[in-house]
């Protein structure tokens, strides 16, 4: 897979190691090297992505190093410990390409993490499991994150996937619902949303009671078709193999032998959730996705924020908690995430220490007050 050419240390600030009998430098946190390596085995153009846009996602991630390509060799030069994580990091990339995988720069930021952290298992093998193969293209966690929301589902009978836009979490939900159709471990699908505008007013919707649901529920639609053929998906649901209804229509059922995806709960009231939880049925399994910073109800608290608090130490029940580092949008979409979280946090420490300077104010107005009282009775006295 890698040949190595040369690895030269280019600052002299390498202290030399001996090896047997022969002596080679150790690279020093601080020493600028150069790394040479043949990669062999792959076409370059599927390592390097159309514009070389996988390479330069690669020094993006490393922006101490500067990366090279000629032909099949690689060279890498710049701060060591950085070279040595690139080297490692292409490595991944690598036997990604050779297992046919498609790569991108979310899977290139996420191994990267995941390369520094304490998981054991590399990245390549780790996110190498596919949910489902639809039209040529393979679905499957593309983070640590996600990895482990998936795990979740194939264990715990409810999971709550809780995270911002953008993390899969409906989506590998919907992929999971469908594999366990395609193997007959369920009977039917059942997808269901709360029928909440978010902040705006819609107004009249003409046509039949379909056809005013139907903006609800699109997202859904949209992510089956993504799935399984349209036609498929059409003939499914006509028959009710999938269901797709907003969540007043779950009201009074049992659901047996189904898999059942609650997307966007943050949008229930806690009455609402309770009621769907309690028509899980035999041989059923229930995923409830949401965020909890995106709360579009006028009034009240969220069902889903309350299900984090009452249902939390119950087995068989599990809540994958994503953040924006398993978001697999667009790159801006976890930079903005990470904006109005801290913005967020500010506010609320603003808030905190208004509260407390109200209530020192009060406090101080009392005891003033108090004082004043009591000097009043002394001259009265």
């Amino acid at each position: 897979m890698f040949t190595p050419t040369s690895s030269v240390a280019i600052s002299r600030k390498a202290p030399l190691a001996s090896s047997g009998s022969a002596q080679h430098p150790i690279a020093d946190p601080g020493d600028v090297v150069r790394v040479q390596f043949q990669v062999d085995g792959v076409a370059m153009v599927q390592l390097l992505g159309p514009q070389d846009h996988l390479l330069k996602a690669v020094e993006r991630q490393h922006p101490l190093v500067d990366l090279m390509v000629r032909g099949n060799v690689v060279t890498l030069t710049g701060n060591a410990v950085q070279v040595e994580a690139a080297r490692r990091l292409i490595e991944e990339l690598v036997l990604m390409v050779k297992s046919g995988r498609e790569i991108d720069g979310v899977e290139i930021a996420s191994s990267d993490r995941m390369l520094h952290s304490d998981v054991t298992t590399s990245p390549a093998e780790l996110l190498s499991q596919a949910i489902l193969t639809s039209r040529g293209k393979s679905i499957r966690p593309k983070t640590l994150g996600q990895k482990e929301y998936v795990d979740a589902i194939d264990q715990y009978t409810i999971v709550f996937g809780i995270g911002p836009a953008g993390t899969g979490k409906t989506f590998l939900a919907m992929a999971k619902a469908v594999q366990s159709l395609q193997r007959k471990e369920v009977e039917r699908i059942i997808l269901t949303r709360p029928a909440v505008e978010a902040g705006e007013h819609l107004g009249y919707l003409p046509g039949t009671l379909t056809d005013k649901i139907d903006p609800y529920v699109r997202p859904l639609y949209d992510a089956l078709n993504e799935m399984m053929d349209p036609d498929v998906v059409l003939k499914l649901i006509a028959s009710g193999t999938i269901e797709v209804a907003p969540l007043a229509y779950m009201r009074g059922r049992t659901l047996n032998n189904s898999f059942i995806v609650l997307d966007e709960a943050q949008n229930t009231t806690p009455a609402q959730m309770k009621m769907f939880l309690t028509r899980l049925g035999h041989g059923s399994q229930i995923v409830v996705t949401g965020d909890i910073t995106q709360v579009d109800l006028p009034n009240g608290a969220s069902g889903l924020q309350r299900a984090t608090k009452v249902l939390d130490e119950i087995d068989d029940i599990h809540f994958a908690l994503l953040t924006s580092d398993d978001v697999v949008r667009h790159s801006l979409v976890g930079t903005i995430i990470d904006a109005y979280t801290r913005y967020d946090a500010e506010l609320q420490a603003k808030r905190h220490e208004n509260d407390q300077a109200d209530t020192s104010n009060r406090a101080d107005g009392r005891s003033g007050r108090e004082s004043q009282s009591r000097q009043t009775q002394g001259w009265r006295h």
